[in-house]
C-alpha cells in the first residue's frame, strides 16, 4: 500500500471520529446551528480530501506512466468550498456561513495534527 493511502486511512478515521464529536455536539447541545454547520463544512472538507488523494494517485500513475496530467483539482475543491458557503448562505436558519468556513478547514488541522503524531512516533 502506498504512503498516500496510508495516510488517506488514517486522516479518514480522524475525520470520522471528529464528525462523530460534531453529531454528538449537536444532539446533546443546545447550539444546533453551529455544530450543523460544522458537520456540513467537515463533510464538505473530508470530500476535498478524497478528491485531492484521488488527484494524487492520478498524478503518481501518470508520471510512472511518463504521461502529462491536466489538471490536479484545484478548481473542483474550489467549488466545493464555494458550494458549501453558498448552501449556509441560502439557509441561514440552519447554517451559519462562517462556522461553515471553520469546517472546510478541518481536514488541514488534522493533517498537521497527524503530521505531528508522526514526528512524536518516529523520535
Amino acid at each position: 500500500m502506498s504512503d498516500i493511502q496510508n495516510l488517506f486511512i488514517r486522516l479518514r478515521g480522524y475525520m470520522f471520529s471528529i464528525l462523530a464529536l460534531f453529531a454528538i455536539g449537536w444532539g446533546v447541545t443546545p447550539y444546533k446551528t453551529i455544530f450543523l454547520s460544522l458537520i456540513m463544512g467537515a463533510a464538505f472538507s473530508f470530500y476535498m480530501l478524497w478528491t485531492m488523494v484521488r488527484s494524487q494517485q492520478k498524478l503518481a500513475k501518470a508520471l510512472k506512466e511518463g504521461k502529462k496530467l491536466r489538471s490536479l483539482g484545484t478548481f473542483t475543491r474550489f467549488a466545493i468550498a464555494l458550494l458549501a458557503v453558498i448552501i449556509a448562505l441560502e439557509y441561514p436558519e440552519l447554517f451559519d456561513p462562517i462556522v461553515v468556513l471553520l469546517g472546510l478547514m478541518t481536514v488541514y488541522i488534522v493533517i498537521v495534527i497527524d503530521y505531528l503524531i508522526q514526528i512524536l512516533r518516529n523520535k
